[in-house]
């Protein structure tokens, strides 16, 4: 597989350099399989013929027409973590270049991957609208907003749809560069994996922090206020709407807008995080922690945490 790795000015550092030790690695360990699968044949490329990354190194590359006859192009993330700052940059004249690259390449149906604020650079050139897509998940109230024709999953580390592969926050560079690997060889992911010590993490749920999310807009942050009060107490959500002096619609759509999940799965998400943090620091008996969080029954919280954070009261307790 041919594959064009993007390099431009401002991309992050360790995203570019997560991919290429991932794919490189994998090429030197193909050997060790009974059935290696063909090599990675990796280039980087990018608008000129060095750029200069997000923490001020210089990296030469290749000019970006090689790109056209790659099997795939993977577009690194852009190193800015300030939300405006961030839209004013994929959107600007800093990244058109790469911008009219990622558009050259789909029209020719070729497939790109992308992960982190690299994913908006993806849907600032239109080539995720009607697709399924992950970011980085406290970028997502933001992502969602600006690209509405985009379905957005964060909780999902990463996310094929149609030929364009995206992943979540940024060391999720490496999850997307084994996906890589993964689609030519599942055994060699897993070698590759093993060697550099890198955990299986199939979803970004265990690392979102709800309050961080809540506050993109006025009245999912004060709902979350509201919540937060009460998690040991039955919650209604028309309840709520009345004591924010909102409309239940209103609140409905304003926790759909800006979080993507209904007010119930966002009450859920608060109580889990929480018992997480007693079961992480106290001694509390299970069937206590889910009690203070709102659940007679401890079994209910297990399911959650199993669901929601992709592990077990035990777990959590053992740390």
């Amino acid at each position: 597989m041919d594959v064009a790795v993007v390099a431009y000015d401002g991309v992050f550092d360790s995203g570019l350099s997560a991919v290429l030790d991932v794919l490189e690695a994998a090429n030197a360990m193909r050997g060790e399989l009974p059935q290696p699968p063909p090599a990675w044949n990796v280039t980087t490329v990018g608008p000129r013929r060095r750029v200069r990354t997000g923490a001020g190194h210089t990296v030469a590359t290749a000019p970006a027409a090689e790109a056209e006859g790659a099997d795939l192009v993977l577009v690194p993330a852009l190193a800015e973590r300030r939300p405006d700052a961030l839209v004013e940059r994929v959107s600007g004249r800093g990244t058109a270049a790469v911008r009219r690259l990622v558009a050259a390449t789909r029209e020719r149906g070729t497939p790109l991957a992308s992960a982190c604020t690299g994913t908006f650079l993806l849907a600032e050139s239109g080539v995720l609208d009607g697709r399924r897509a992950t970011t980085n998940w406290w970028l997502a109230p933001v992502f969602r907003q600006r690209y509405p024709a985009v379905t957005v999953d964060e909780t999902r580390m990463v996310t094929s749809c149609d030929g364009v592969t995206t992943a979540g926050a940024a060391f999720g560079h490496v999850d997307l560069a084994l996906a890589v690997v993964r689609m030519s060889s599942p055994a060699l992911a897993d070698l590759v994996a093993r060697y550099l010590v890198v955990d299986e993490r199939p979803s970004q749920s265990a690392y979102t922090i709800p309050s961080a999310l809540a506050q993109h807009d006025p009245t999912v942050a004060a709902f979350e206020r509201w919540v937060r009060q009460r998690l040991e107490e039955p919650i209604g959500i028309a309840e709520a709407a009345r004591a924010l002096g909102v409309g239940e619609r209103t609140l409905q759509r304003a926790v759909r807008r800006v979080l993507g999940v209904s007010p119930v799965r966002f009450v859920q998400d608060l109580r889990v995080e929480q018992a997480t943090h007693l079961l992480r620091t106290t001694d509390l008996p299970v069937e206590v922690v889910a009690r203070r969080v709102g659940y007679e029954h401890a079994n209910t919280l297990r399911v959650l945490l199993r669901d929601r954070a992709g592990t077990t009261a035990g777990a959590l307790r053992g740390r």
